[in-house]
């Protein structure tokens, strides 16, 4: 595992920021988040209205602003447990999992449920590669192609 340095300030600025404005369109249960920093690792918890804070989730800083791993805040243990994002990877944005920590903490599942967007319109086996191959595993032969006709006569 490859130890990345401690983030500038400037990315710490962004996730806040980023982490406000996604509590604020999608999560009206929470008044506001707070976020602390330490080392690789910040902290993200959401305030209630009453002034109850939920411990959400951290995030660990994975050499880009947009790139994070996160933990889920286990409250039945007090600690922080190493999770993956909806999309099944170890690495995705700081909204997203914010999504995950308050669909679990707010009551929410569909947070996390949403449709895939990577879908293609038609199977990769029926993709070409190019003029006359055919890809393997294509259930269709692919049409040969047109060879020389025949040769032109001159009177």
């Amino acid at each position: 595992m490859v130890a990345v340095a401690k983030y500038p300030d400037s990315t710490k600025t962004s996730l806040t920021q980023r982490l406000t404005a996604r509590a604020r369109e999608h999560w009206p249960d929470l008044a506001s988040i707070a976020v602390r920093h330490r080392g690789t690792f910040s902290y993200v918890d959401g305030v209630l209205a009453d002034g109850t804070t939920l411990r959400l989730c951290r995030l660990r800083y994975a050499g880009s602003a947009h790139d994070w791993r996160f933990a889920i805040y286990r409250a039945s243990h007090d600690d922080y447990d190493d999770s993956i994002f909806p999309t099944g990877l170890p690495v995705g944005s700081c909204e997203d999992a914010l999504d995950v920590a308050c669909g679990l903490y707010l009551g929410d599942p569909t947070a996390w449920t949403r449709p895939p967007t990577n879908l293609r319109p038609r199977p990769l086996s029926a993709r070409r590669d190019s003029p006359g191959r055919r890809r393997i595993g294509s259930p269709h032969p692919q049409p040969s192609a047109p060879g020389p006709g025949p040769a032109a006569s001159t009177p």
